[in-house]
């Protein structure tokens, strides 16, 4: 099993009630770089049309996809790059939520939301890439 390690300094803020940790330290491994994963499936059908917590689920799932391909899990994944389609403020407790889910609120990753005016498609609502260490 993957032994990274998560530091939430008590003068940052409590960061894992939003499903990501402030920092995380991970031995050496195998660098995993996965490209940002959408709600499509494998025939590029919208997974969760007008529906951000079924997206956010299924890009998640789909990073799951991707690391098993390459021997890994969830828990190998110490960065994650969430980029929302015009994000406001009632997105962030439907995308922690599933953060949370996948991911737990003892080790989950690190992690940078972006809000952007588009994405390759108009029905994608979010996509998120991942940096993983297999060791």
């Amino acid at each position: 099993m993957h032994q990274k390690q998560v530091v939430n300094p008590p003068d940052l803020f409590k960061s894992t009630e939003y499903g990501f940790s402030q920092i995380v330290i991970t031995p050496p491994g195998r660098l995993v770089f996965i490209s940002g994963q959408v709600a499509w499936n494998e025939k590029e059908v919208i997974i969760g049309k007008d529906d951000l917590e079924v997206q956010t689920r299924e890009s998640i799932e789909n990073l799951e996809r991707a690391l098993h391909a390459v021997g890994g899990t969830l828990e190998n994944i110490v960065m994650l790059r969430i980029y929302k389609v015009n994000y406001v403020q009632g997105d962030g407790p439907v995308i922690g939520k599933v953060l949370r889910e996948k991911f737990g609120t003892s080790t989950p990753p690190a992690s940078t939301w972006l809000s952007v005016n588009g994405l390759a498609n108009p029905d994608f609502m979010i996509e998120i890439e991942a940096q993983a260490v297999i060791t």
